[in-house]
């Protein structure tokens, strides 16, 4: 095949721009993502039963679909949160299940199951990261108005919302939904005077009857007249609210006996335009709005919906009423560009420097030039690989580029050295390429195979980290091969093409025979087919010199200066090769003795999961005392917003507070005594956060009985980092428990933001039918709880339409029968009856607090406290924890299970250990087959441990801490700082076959291979160096892997240069002229 490349070289070129071409177009049709997809193995059965209060939900709701969905295949754990009003069943499933038959399967279990008539149908919601709003918009007043808006200003923003705003974005393509919170939305209100209506001996089930059966149209057919026909139509809908005041509720005889009387709804109520009990109040900078949030479909893409919504917001602005105004409050796309652009820049930034160090090495702009073009082809090709395989570019793909930038080009530097070498011992260009290339192509082809085979156990990762890490796995294996290919194919027809003098194409005589259409045709072919491509190589050739000229006037001074201070380190490290192999034992012992003190420095290095991770966004969620109405916490949060508003560093600041409409599987809802105050930070002012956090300190520390906690937004459904699960059944004895165990937690001093799920009851109005004297009265208590309801709460009788909107038409009690708790005790409950009876006559109305959640996990109530840490790592916090647990008292029916990210991060380091064995064993496979010996993969081996010092050592002084990257990191290691030991022992055993002993092939072989194993250690390290810098957006994700492959190649080669050759000593015992015998029987 080499014979072929040298002598073809248009046909490589030829092909090589073929795959280029195809590569560019697979990189314009890759979709851009923040992170892979990761299929979560979660979903949430979501029930709501309106009015029900938590215990209820509890027996109702939660404990059947927990019973009928906990059989499903593959559910690992079924956890449940009964809250007032809402049920939420997540299921866990074990990681590879098919989660679309899940959604089925889960389906099919809800249909079989009888719940409350009353309550709404349950859906199923299936997490994901991207189900997080791509954008959010506020709708906000311009001027003075935004300051104080009146409630017809309110209406107003939600009405012009709703119509001009989220309907147009629904129909975007990409766009799953556009949610609408804040503002005031419209609602006609018929408030019933109770006594009246129990005058009239009405209730309000009849009101509203009558209301349903007044407000309709009917289609009534067709009449047919002669050649005429007529359309039949009822015509009764409410045009205006004085209709509905008109309606006749029932006729009745006057006292005189005369004519019967009409009873019209104006007699017993009042009808009015009003809005709806507000959730959630929405303030941009301490005014009020309206918020939007926008959701793309499952399968869209972020950035290319962010984009198509923008180009509708330019048009649909111009239609906004002249004094409102869109604001943008979060856009996902701009850290998801941004992120993707630094780590371009990253990759890009690594290859200049990768480029640089080799000019320095070499001192020849034309062979840089060589070795330097197997990146971009490289890279460009591995484009290929990503769209067949439908991957994305995202962070973890394109820091897998940024990895093989500095991994690419070690084959082409092996490969063209050995190549430039056999040119200075007199070879000819093109024979020099050939046997240059064929004397390394075992050697690169088993160090490049060790490199992939490292990534092949992560199909064998479970957890987070195998979600995460997959798709840079293939593109790093896919940029490798295809470094290969270009190394035997592109490398050696240009390295022997280097020195040449090629002369641009010479026109060729033509054949003069045949008419003048055949000599053209015959001039066409031969200029397009014949010397048009030699030509294109000619001017690509000039092009790389011209090139390489430039780039030599800039650096060829550093060059010299660079070279005069290798050529002594070679002639250093020869004479401290020589050192070594005269003192072996110390050699070896100095290396056992740091690689134990590189054990004694991992102790000292903290554990985590995955590495924080920040978007530029800061959320301060904010809770009062239960039972706080909305407007407290508006006004909390309004006063924070606007202290803060004027900060230089916040890009937006917006408060929600109450219950926000978000689309999430969540099922912590806050009530009106929560907020939270969302603040999204300028690009590049991220450091700022510490800043701003301690700004709002004080400001939150003055409000009486506020907690309050940060966080950011997450990317992955993990749990706190420390749980601590408390099971039992009564509800008093498991708060209790999780108390006194809060109160060791505080006491420690290594926990912090120590939360429990056993939070503060809202108080309760309780009503406790009595079943006797109701019956007495002929009375039942599910009438009678309905006639509760229905006057406090309210039922929606019918809609309104006014004009192409349908207003819901509440039927309620006045506001004065349900002012207090006295006026609930007066609730007459049996209007229609002659003789009203009050509630409090046949039940007991008393004041209460109630839980405000009842959480279950596996069919049992449980108590979560959860924390963060305060200091120190988590395995330390971890047996921290379960000494507090052993020491709290506890009651046999209760117990205590620490949980948290502990566990998510025991299943992912275990699997990663079984990884990084595996990997190795892989790699002492490849080795082997190579070498067809036992010993000497297994001195090669022992580059492993060396890395693992460095590795330690790096990740001890840059303060960061072992995760699931930073052991990607050690595995990645596992298969580069092999390659140095492979073409160092590869050459040893080279030169003892050709007759050298033992001792001078190891001077010759590290002698000739310091150069390339700098090299190719050199462009590596400054490859990565941007990413373990941390440079921008998403840098935090890449930058524990980079700092642990810089460290452990960095020490790794240092020391395999020196303890390598002394182990080979010593573990290969055969007698040089074994190894001469062995080699001429070999080639006899």
């Amino acid at each position: 095949m080499l014979g072929f490349v040298t002598r073809r070289p248009v046909a490589v070129v030829m092909f090589t721009l073929a795959v280029l071409l195809f590569g560019m177009v697979s990189l314009s049709r890759l979709p851009v993502t923040l992170l892979p997809d990761l299929s979560y193995p979660t979903l949430t059965v979501r029930t709501e039963l309106e009015g029900a209060a938590p215990t209820e939900i509890e027996t109702l709701l939660s404990k059947p679909i927990e019973e009928a969905v906990g059989v499903i295949k593959n559910v690992r754990r079924v956890t449940s949160v009964s809250r007032a009003g809402t049920s939420d069943v997540t299921l866990e499933f074990n990681w590879g299940t098919k989660m679309d038959y899940a959604v089925l399967d889960v389906r099919e279990k809800l249909d079989t199951l009888e719940l409350p008539k009353e309550s709404k149908r349950p859906i199923v919601l299936r997490f994901d990261p991207s189900s997080d709003p791509v954008l959010k918009l506020g709708l906000a007043l311009k001027g003075d108005a935004a300051a104080k808006p009146d409630e017809a200003a309110l209406k107003r923003l939600r009405r012009v919302a709703e119509d001009l705003v989220q309907k147009p974005l629904e129909a975007v393509t990409g766009v799953a939904a556009v949610k609408i919170s804040g503002g005031l939305e419209d609602e006609v209100q018929v408030l019933v005077d109770l006594h009246k209506l129990a005058q009239q001996n009405l209730t309000l089930e009849q009101v509203g009857a009558r209301l349903t059966a007044e407000n309709v149209n009917l289609s009534g057919g067709r009449v047919e007249q002669g050649a005429s026909r007529y359309l039949v139509r009822t015509l009764n809908q409410f045009r205006d609210l004085q209709q509905m005041r008109e309606v006749i509720l029932q006729t009745r005889s006057t006292a005189e006996g005369g004519d019967n009387r009409p009873v019209y709804l104006k007699d017993v109520a009042e009808v009015r335009s009003g809005y709806k009990e507000r959730e959630a109040v929405i303030r941009i900078g301490g005014d009020e709005a309206v918020e939007i949030a926008i959701y793309k479909e499952g399968d869209g893409n972020t950035v290319e919906t962010a984009k198509t919504v923008h180009k509708r917001l330019e048009t649909l602005t111009k239609s906004l009423p002249g004094d409102m105004e869109l604001k943008p409050l979060y856009d996902q796309s701009v850290f998801i560009e941004s992120a993707i652009d630094e780590v371009m820049e990253a990759a890009i930034i690594g290859g200049i420097l990768a480029v640089l160090i080799v000019y320095l090495f070499l001192g020849s702009a034309w062979i840089t030039a060589v070795i330097s073009i197997s990146i971009p082809v490289s890279v460009i090709a591995t484009f290929n690989v990503m769209y067949g395989a439908g991957l994305t570019l995202n962070i973890m793909s394109l820091g897998g580029i940024a990895l093989a930038i500095g991994l690419v080009v070690d084959d082409a530097i092996v490969v063209l050295e050995n190549i430039m070498r056999k040119r200075e011992d007199g070879l000819a260009p093109t024979e020099a390429a050939v046997a240059g290339a064929s004397e390394v192509a075992a050697a690169v082809v088993a160090s490049t195979l060790t490199t992939v085979a490292v990534f092949f156990p992560m199909v064998f990762v479970q957890g987070i980290a195998g979600q995460l890490f997959s798709d840079q796995a293939m593109v790093v294996t896919g940029a490798l091969i295809f470094s290969l290919i270009v190394s035997f194919t592109l490398i050696p027809m240009l390295a022997a093409r280097g020195n040449r003098k090629t002369p641009p194409p010479e026109a060729q005589p033509v054949h003069r025979d045949g008419n003048a259409l055949q000599r053209g045709l015959s001039a066409t072919r031969h200029g397009v087919f014949e010397q048009a491509p030699v030509g294109v190589l000619w001017v690509f050739v000039k092009l790389f010199r011209a090139i390489g000229y430039l780039l030599g006037l800039v650096f060829r001074p550093l060059s010299k200066i660079f070279q005069a201070f290798f050529d002594r380190c070679e002639s250093g490290y020869e004479r401290l090769l020589g050192w070594a192999l005269s003192h072996r034992a110390l050699v070896l012992g100095v290396a056992f003795a740091m690689f134990a003190a590189s054990l004694w420095l991992l102790t000292r290095i903290g554990v985590e999961l995955i590495p924080p991770f920040n978007q530029g966004e800061l959320h301060a969620e904010i809770e009062l005392p239960p039972g706080t109405p909305l407007a407290r916490t508006d006004s909390v949060l309004r006063d924070l917003a606007r202290g803060i508003d004027g900060d230089g560093a916040l890009a937006a600041v917006f408060s929600v507070a109450g219950q926000g409409n978000r689309l999430d599987v969540s099922a912590d809802e806050g009530g009106e005594n929560n907020g939270v105050l969302n603040l999204g930070l300028k690009a590049g002012r991220y450091d700022d956060e510490a800043r701003i956090i301690a700004a709002l300190a004080k400001p939150l520390q003055t409000v009486p009985g506020l907690t309050y906690r940060y966080t950011r937004p997450t990317l992955f459904t993990l749990k706190a980092p420390l749980e601590v699960e408390i099971s039992g059944y009564d509800l008093d004895t498991l708060a209790r428990t999780s108390e006194s165990i809060r109160q060791q937690m505080r006491k420690s001093g290594r926990f912090t933001e120590i939360e429990t799920t056993q939070a503060p009851g809202n108080p309760e109005i309780q009503i406790l039918f009595d079943q006797e004297r109701a019956a007495a009265l002929g009375l039942d208590t599910a009438d009678l709880a309905n006639r509760v309801v229905n006057s406090v709460q309210g039922v929606v009788a019918t809609r309104y339409r006014l004009n192409d909107r349908e207003i819901d038409v509440l039927v309620r009690g006045s506001e004065r029968d349900r002012a207090s708790v006295e006026d609930v005790r007066r609730l007459i409950i049996n209007p229609d009856s002659a003789r009203p009876v009050t509630l409090e006559a046949v039940a007991n109305v008393q004041l209460r607090s109630g839980p405000s959640e009842i959480r279950r996990i596996s069919q049992s109530r449980v108590v979560v406290i959860s924390a963060q840490l305060a200091h120190g790592d988590l395995a330390d916090a971890v047996a921290e924890l379960d000494r507090i647990v052993a020491a709290t008292p506890m009651s046999q029916s209760t117990s205590a299970n620490v949980t948290g990210q502990s566990e998510e991060m025991e299943v992912s380091f275990r699997s990663l250990q079984f990884a990084l064995a595996l990997a190795v064993f892989l790699v002492y496979l490849v080795m082997a087959s190579q070498f067809e010996s036992l010993v000497h993969p297994f001195v090669i081996l022992f580059t492993i441990p060396l890395a693992a010092i460095g590795a330690i050592v790096a990740l001890y002084v840059t303060g960061s801490i072992i995760n699931v990257v930073a052991l990607i990191g050690m595995i990645i290691l596992a298969g580069i700082v092999v390659k140095n030991g492979i073409v160092l022992i590869d050459l040893v055993n080279r030169k003892r076959e050709e007759g050298y002993a033992r001792a001078e092939a190891i001077l010759i072989g590290g002698r000739t291979r310091l150069r390339p194993i700098m090299m190719t250690t050199a462009t590596a390290v400054l490859g990565l160096m941007p990413i373990a810098i941390g440079m921008g957006a998403g840098g935090e994700m890449q930058k524990p892997m980079a700092i642990t492959v810089i460290g452990g190649l960095t020490v790794s080669t240092l020391l395999t240069l020196v303890v390598i050759p002394v182990l080979y000593t010593v573990l290969d015992r055969r007698p040089d002229a074994a190894v001469r015998n062995q080699h001429q029987g070999a080639r006899a």
